[in-house]
């Protein structure tokens, strides 16, 4: 993973976020907040100077605030239902010293979301449980601003009290589509926008390579001094990223970075921006090709990342999991002899499937994967890890990879779908090979 090669000045704005929930500290439940939240605010020309995730215990919560006091504007996710357990609002009453007291007419706003909620689902509650749930999530600190709830519960933008320091505290819902519904009326808040007003512009730039080590951008990089950039890199499935956050008076020093970059990593910079996916999904549409693969070790992983995007429809005809043998003669074609003579991982395998895909589905590129995900069955002459990969294109023109990947089983499968989809770019539109 990477490293921080040079640090750019302290921002006019600075934030920090607190996710809490101890389903997410645990990994039950994986943090969308967090980054959703930390990409909103950069947008924003906010620096986010940390995310803490935080169990449902006060005391823990109490601790991420007073760590974060130096910061301009804190923001909570998480903790505002109804449950004992949901002591967000309190705890940050408390900590920005402003007590809390009932907001009559949220309460009766509240119970009539809930009450419609339990009438148009059949549910049945226990009426006291139910009012008193209520009553918590219609505590309002004093001299905070009410956020309207987008599913029950109520936000909050929560200033110091007067006469202290400290940043101001916006109080979210955990869950995502909740928090991100009620994000503009969080911006919108005026103790916020007043925060809001010091902000400066700060751009993030992505270079991404194909095929080059850090420790090669390394040495590129420390033969020249960027300043007033942050530059981060990111080495994943093969992939390297670059990415750079600077104010505007450092856009000079950019230009040249990503001139020192060209100059010593050309030929493997395969982008000054989009990701691989992108670039695919924009060559297919551009030029009104179709695909469809016939995956064995990765049972389908590569169709299901080329239709994540909305409209893939239009280029993907098609995938077949085709896992066992049977599974690559009778849906793919594979032919018997062909399995019986080099095995079903192998690279004649490899193109039969890729030619096989694209003849059922009547593509125009196909994409074959076979391979030995592990644990177990590898050998010595095929260990864990080996993994065929074929892409043919329009023409009969075809890219061939043969590699032993490391790594977990989930690992060496998703290492070969980066593989896959590189081979797809390179065979698309060129460039660093795959």
């Amino acid at each position: 993973m990477g490293g921080q090669l040079t640090r750019v000045g302290r921002v006019a704005v600075r934030a920090g976020i607190v996710v809490t929930g101890t389903e997410v500290l645990t990994g039950r439940v994986s943090d969308r907040n967090g980054p959703w939240l930390a990409e909103e605010l950069r947008r924003l020309g906010v620096d986010v100077g940390a995310v803490l995730v935080v169990g449902d215990r006060p005391e823990d919560l109490r601790n991420a605030l007073r760590f974060l006091a130096g910061e301009d504007v804190v923001i909570t996710t998480g903790g505002l239902g109804p449950t004992a357990d949901d002591l967000t609002a309190e705890v940050v009453a408390g900590v920005q010293g402003r007590p809390s007291s009932l907001d009559p007419e949220l309460e009766r706003h509240v119970a009539g979301i809930v009450e419609g909620l339990m009438d148009g689902r059949g549910w049945r509650a226990d009426p006291a449980a139910t009012a008193a749930g209520v009553r918590k999530q219609a505590l309002v600190p004093e001299g905070a601003t009410v956020l309207p709830p987008v599913g029950t519960a109520p936000g909050l933008v929560v200033p110091p009290a007067e006469g202290r320091d400290g940043p101001v505290v916006v109080v979210l819902p955990g869950p995502p589509s909740e928090l991100q519904g009620m994000w503009p009326a969080a911006l919108d808040a005026e103790p916020v926008q007043r925060v809001l007003a010091g902000r400066s512009e700060l751009r993030q730039e992505t270079l991404r390579l194909w095929g080059t080590l850090e420790s090669q951008l390394a040495a590129t990089l420390r033969e020249s001094e960027f300043p007033g950039l942050e530059v981060t890199t990111c080495l994943r499935d093969g992939e390297l990223e670059i990415v750079t956050r600077y104010g505007p008076d450092a856009q000079p020093e950019y230009d040249r970075l990503v001139g020192a970059v060209r100059e010593a990593h050309g030929p493997q910079l395969f982008s000054t921006g989009p990701t691989v996916d992108d670039l695919v999904a924009s060559a297919f549409a551009d030029r009104r090709l179709t695909v469809a693969t016939a995956e064995s070790c990765t049972s389908g992983l590569l169709v299901a990342r080329l239709t994540e995007r909305a409209g893939s429809s239009a280029w993907v005809l098609g995938g077949v999991a085709s896992y066992a043998n049977s599974a690559k003669e009778a849906l793919v074609g594979v032919p018997s002899e062909l399995l019986a003579s080099y095995g079903a991982v192998s690279t004649q395998v490899a193109a039969a499937l890729a030619e096989g895909a694209r003849s059922r589905f009547g593509a125009d590129v196909g994409v074959g994967i076979t391979g030995i995900a592990g644990p177990g069955g590898g050998s010595a002459e095929k260990p864990v890890g080996t993994v065929h990969l074929c892409a043919v294109g329009p023409s009969s023109e075809g890219l061939s990879r043969s590699v032993v990947l490391p790594g977990s089983r989930s690992a060496v499968r998703h290492r070969s779908v980066s593989l896959a989809m590189h081979m797809v770019r390179q065979l698309l539109l060129g460039g660093p090979p795959a």
